[in-house]
């Protein structure tokens, strides 16, 4: 079998990116340092994470535009503000990567089953790929926040019972965050940690409002700074409101989670409505015409 021009055209243009995409990967060793410690089931194929780097050297990637700000600013709510520009080089790496990676499979798909389809279909996959891990700061961070508020109004109904006993919000804060193990009990932990470093309680609390990001508990940590300032007689029936306000929010949420599921559900149900009727209909069509 003769291949056309185009074939030709296609698989001499595979080759040179292929070739260029092993250089990179040569060139990108001199990253290694950068991504020995990234986890391989959070980053995948992170040893060849040396090419987007090396790519980003080259282009001279501009990271202060406004989608590299608000993508920075999610990640350190993620790895905290001190790792944010790092995770943030890391995510333009392994979108490049892994884009880069999908686009030089098409062709070598190509070649093996000489099917213009092949290429379209990882040229697609390579766009998705890009796009996929552009997001998934985004992703992690509200997966992150519904964790932690799945736990956070019986976390709060533990800190008022604890609290209306007598003990100071300090110690019930340090008893109750070592008495789980999900996201929020972490970041619960983490105060215990940065107070016992020497950081007020004040700017601990703070940043675990900020660090959750749910207004819920931005609310709460505020509630919680103005009932230190006042006093703790105040502090113990603000924390009782509180909990009765989270209550009612989580009953909220739910609701309209439940809401949420029974909408997705309609599709399904639409598409199999559709193909019952399709099977009734057409063969009734077919009987007619005979």
């Amino acid at each position: 079998m003769f291949l056309t021009f185009t074939s030709i055209a296609i698989m001499l243009t595979g080759t040179v990116f292929a070739a260029i995409l092993i250089i990179l990967i040569l060139i990108g060793k001199r990253y290694d340092g950068m991504i020995e410690q990234l986890p391989d089931k959070e980053f995948p194929l992170n040893q060849l994470y040396g090419v987007g780097f090396t790519i980003l050297a080259i282009t001279k990637h501009d990271f202060s535009s406004k989608n590299e700000r608000k993508r920075r600013q999610q990640i350190a709510l993620i790895y905290g503000e001190k790792y944010s520009e790092y995770y943030l080089r890391v995510n333009a790496a392994e979108r490049i990567t892994l884009a880069l990676l999908l686009f030089v499979a098409g062709f070598a798909f190509y070649g093996l089953s000489d099917e213009y389809v092949m290429l379209l279909v990882f040229i697609i996959f390579s766009f998705t790929a890009y796009y996929y891990v552009s997001t998934l700061p985004s992703t992690i961070l509200e997966k992150k926040t519904n964790e932690i508020l799945s736990d956070f109004a019986e976390v709060v109904s533990k800190l008022a019972l604890l609290v209306n006993a007598g003990m100071i919000l300090k110690e019930a804060w340090e008893k109750v965050a070592y008495t789980g193990e999900s996201e929020l009990y972490r970041e619960m932990q983490r105060v215990v940690t940065n107070i016992n470093n020497g950081k007020s309680e004040i700017d601990a609390y703070t940043e675990f409002g900020t660090r959750c990001t749910s207004p819920e508990i931005k609310k709460f940590t505020s509630t919680v700074v103005q009932g230190l300032v006042k006093g703790n007689a105040e502090l113990v029936e603000m924390i009782k409101q509180q909990s009765r306000e989270i209550w009612d929010a989580k009953r909220h949420r739910v609701k309209q989670q439940g809401e949420k599921a029974a909408s997705k559900l309609l599709i399904p149900i639409c598409i199999m409505f559709i193909g019952v009727i399709v099977m009734i209909v057409v063969p009734i069509f077919a009987n007619l015409g005979v």
